[in-house]
Order: structure tokens, then C-alpha cells, then sequence
């Protein structure tokens, strides 16, 4: 199949775009390059320097004549979208559009859009299930819910789509931002000899999802019927003070975290149902947390130069 990966040299993009690759499909990719490295591709396919709001996305559909699309670029940094929600906006919502229109325009068979965990808010109830009401507590998770809104419209256009609420995402090759956000921020602030940077007190949750397995819930979901929603996570509670323990652990060192007041439009408790994944995708997570968290730490150590 000829796919366009929009993001696709981002950290999930470019996951994607090594998996789709060695399983046969064609691939090109749509990226800005803002926030990803043109490095991360490793295998030679159609690369378009183009942003998701510019009017020559038109000619890239127009020229690859894409069957699917896997619409992962975006701006993802939830503080960001609270300083800036008008940007945000503009990426997440305006450029998605954009991406829908010409999906409709060139009569795509169907797309991939990724979601996130955060439209649910804060739970009522762990684990959290698709069925979960919808309370986005930060512009970045209410762009997100927009675009699975619009998703409707554009079906009933003749667009088919999957939506995929993905859990927090981790892995090789994730970007460590200055925040002191993430688990590859974690890993490298240590290995730099620095303190770990804590919100709050650390007690707040994730679920915990490695790279792979959400690599081989988005194929998956290349075969899904339309018009589904699937939560993508591993059912699992870990607390970020926990998180630091493991990777400390793991690296053979001893650290005291930085603490830092916690941001506005943290969610306090996470953990993921994946249970409609696994009846109606096949798919279930092969990771937990300490055997992803071992390749993580083992890719930053080997490849110190793609921390970014």
C-alpha cells in the first residue's frame, strides 16, 4: 500500500515509517522539520520539507497519490499549548484540516490519526475505558478531540478513519526537551550527572506504552474497520518518583530528583483499558516498563549524539 506519513521524521513517525517500510509498503513523508530531524529517516523515500497548514500539501497528494494516510505531525507538548493555545490551534487543528480536505479532495482510502489519553481529563474511574466521558483539561487534548469530532464529518464525506488514544509513548530516539518532561529527558539528565527534574511530589501516574508495541498497534490498525476508537496503553499504574527509582536502578546510580511545582493541566492518575485492542485489533503489549526502559537506556548509551 502507498502510505504519506505526515511527522514522519519525528520520534513515532519515524518508528512508523521503518516498520511500514519493512513490511512491504510505500512510503513518503510530509515534515517541517520544527521539531524532528531529517537524520531520523533511515531509509530513502519521498521527503517533503512542507508544513501541514501550507497549500502544497496539495501537490504532494496530487503528485504520491497516497492510499493511507498517518496523520502524527502535530504540536504535542501539552505546556506549550497552554502558553500558546492560538498556535496551538493553528498546528493541531487548522493543520489537520488541511490534511482531512485533501484526503477528501484525492479520495483516500483511509487514515491513521493519533490521539491521546488526555481527552478523557482527569478519570472518574481506572482503568479508563473508550467509553470514558471526555474532559480535556489542556488545549493540546482538546485539539486532539476537535480532529476525532471532524473525523465524523469526513466519514460521512467518504473518508474512512481509525482513531488511536495512545497512552505516553517512550522509546529510542525520543526527544529529551528542556521542561524536565519524559522519560527521555530522565535518562539524560543522569547520564549527564544531573538531577532528574520531579512535579510535585511525583506521585501522579502513567501509562507507560514502549515505541514497538504502539508501532504495531497503529499497523494493526491498517485493518481495522472504519469509524473505531481504541485505547492503546498497558493497563499499568507507575508513579513518576517510582520512574526515576527504575531508571536510577537501571543505570547503576543514585540520584535525588529536583522538585519542581507541578504545571497547570497535569492529569493526577492515568492507567489505560486495551482491551478493545486486544478483541477487535489482535494486539496486546509485549513490553512492560523495565524491559522497554533497558533498550531505551541501552540506545542512549550506545548513540549519545541522537539525544536531542
Amino acid at each position: 500500500m502507498k502510505c504519506l506519513i505526515t511527522g514522519g521524521a519525528g520520534f513515532i513517525g519515524s518508528h512508523l515509517l521503518n516498520r511500514l517500510i519493512k513490511e512491504g509498503h510505500k512510503v513518503c513523508v510530509l515534515d517541517n522539520l520544527i521539531a524532528s530531524k531529517k537524520t531520523n529517516l533511515n531509509f530513502k523515500v519521498p521527503f517533503y520539507n512542507v508544513d501541514i497548514q501550507d497549500t502544497k500539501v496539495s501537490d504532494i497528494f496530487k503528485k504520491e497519490k497516497p492510499e493511507a494516510v498517518f496523520h502524527y505531525a502535530a504540536q504535542i507538548d501539552t505546556q506549550k499549548s497552554i502558553e500558546n493555545p492560538v498556535n496551538n490551534a493553528k498546528i493541531n487543528i487548522l493543520g489537520a484540516l488541511n490534511i482531512l480536505e485533501n484526503c477528501k479532495k484525492f479520495k483516500i482510502k483511509k487514515i491513521i490519526f493519533p490521539s491521546t489519553v488526555g481527552v478523557y481529563g482527569e478519570p472518574k474511574s481506572l482503568p479508563i475505558k473508550e467509553n470514558h466521558s471526555l474532559s480535556p483539561i489542556a488545549p493540546y487534548a482538546i485539539t486532539k478531540l476537535t480532529i476525532e469530532k471532524y473525523l465524523n464529518y469526513y466519514q460521512s464525506q467518504g473518508l474512512d478513519f481509525v482513531v488511536l488514544r495512545y497512552s505516553n509513548i517512550y522509546g529510542p530516539g525520543q526527544p529529551s526537551d528542556g521542561g524536565g518532561r519524559g522519560i527521555a529527558n530522565i535518562i539524560n539528565r543522569i547520564l549527564k550527572g544531573e538531577k532528574p527534574v520531579v512535579f510535585g511530589e511525583g506521585k501522579q501516574t502513567r501509562d507507560f506504552l514502549y515505541i514497538e508495541d504502539a508501532v504495531s498497534a497503529t499497523i494493526k490498525a491498517m485493518r481495522s474497520p472504519p469509524g473505531v476508537i481504541f485505547n492503546i496503553g498497558v493497563n499499568k499504574e507507575t508513579t513518576i518518583i517510582n520512574l526515576v527509582k527504575i531508571i536510577s536502578s537501571l543505570l547503576n546510580k543514585e540520584v535525588k530528583p529536583l522538585f519542581r511545582p507541578l504545571p497547570r493541566g497535569v492529569i493526577i492518575k492515568s492507567r489505560v483499558d486495551f482491551s478493545k485492542a486486544k478483541r477487535e485489533l489482535g494486539w496486546q503489549p509485549k513490553y512492560n516498563l523495565e524491559k522497554g526502559l533497558a533498550k531505551t537506556i541501552k540506545w542512549h548509551l550506545e548513540k549519545p549524539k541522537n539525544i536531542i
